[in-house]
C-alpha cells in the first residue's frame, strides 16, 4: 500500500478549509514580520498588533487564494512537475513556491497601499516591500506553515489506516 503523506483536498469544503488554515498561518506570520520590520525589530507587542491587522488582511488573502492564485499557482507548478511521474513532495513544493510567487507581490501591494500611504512612491514602496517579504514568505511557507497546515489537515480529514495485528499462536513455546 502506498501512503500519500500530503493529502490533497478532495472537495470544495476541504479546499476552503485548507485555504483558510493556510491563509491564517501565512498572513499572521507575514503581518508579524512586516510590523517587526517597520518597528526596527521583533518585540512582544508585535504579536498583539498583528492580531489587529489579521481581520483586514486575511479576508483579502483568502479571496485572492480562492478566486485567482490557487488555480493559477497550480497551473504554473504543473508546467514544472508532473503529478503522475514526480514525487509528491516535489509537486507540493512546486505548488507552494508558485503560490508564494503570486501571493507575496499581491499582498505586498495591498499592504503598502493600505497601511503605508506612499502616494506617488507606491511602485518603489511596493517593490521594496515585496523584495523584503519574499524570502520570509517562501521560507515560512516551505518549512513551517505548509507542513503544519498539512499536518492539521491530515488530522481533520485523513482516516487512520488499519494496522494489521499479528495473529497469536495457540501453541505455547517451550524452552
Amino acid at each position: 500500500l502506498k501512503r500519500r503523506l500530503v493529502p490533497m483536498p478532495k472537495n470544495k469544503l476541504q479546499e476552503v478549509i485548507f485555504s483558510l488554515l493556510m491563509v491564517l498561518a501565512m498572513v499572521y506570520a507575514m503581518v508579524c514580520y512586516n510590523i517587526a520590520l517597520a518597528q526596527g525589530g521583533l518585540h512582544n507587542a508585535v504579536f498583539l498588533l498583528a492580531l489587529r491587522e489579521l481581520p483586514i488582511m486575511a479576508p483579502v488573502a483568502f479571496a485572492l487564494e480562492v478566486l485567482v492564485v490557487g488555480r493559477l499557482a497550480r497551473r504554473m507548478a504543473l508546467r514544472l512537475v508532473c503529478v503522475e511521474r514526480d514525487p509528491q513532495i516535489l509537486v507540493t513544493l512546486a505548488v507552494s513556491s508558485m503560490t508564494v510567487c503570486l501571493m507575496c507581490p499581491l499582498m505586498s501591494l495591498f499592504s503598502v497601499a493600505l497601511f503605508q500611504h506612499p502616494g506617488v512612491q507606491l511602485p518603489a514602496a511596493w517593490l521594496q516591500s515585496a523584495a523584503l517579504s519574499f524570502p520570509m514568505a517562501l521560507c515560512w511557507q516551505l518549512f513551517f506553515a505548509g507542513p503544519a497546515v498539512r499536518f492539521v489537515f491530515r488530522l481533520l480529514f485523513c482516516r487512520p489506516h488499519a494496522v494489521p495485528v499479528p495473529e497469536q499462536s495457540t501453541e505455547s513455546s517451550s524452552l
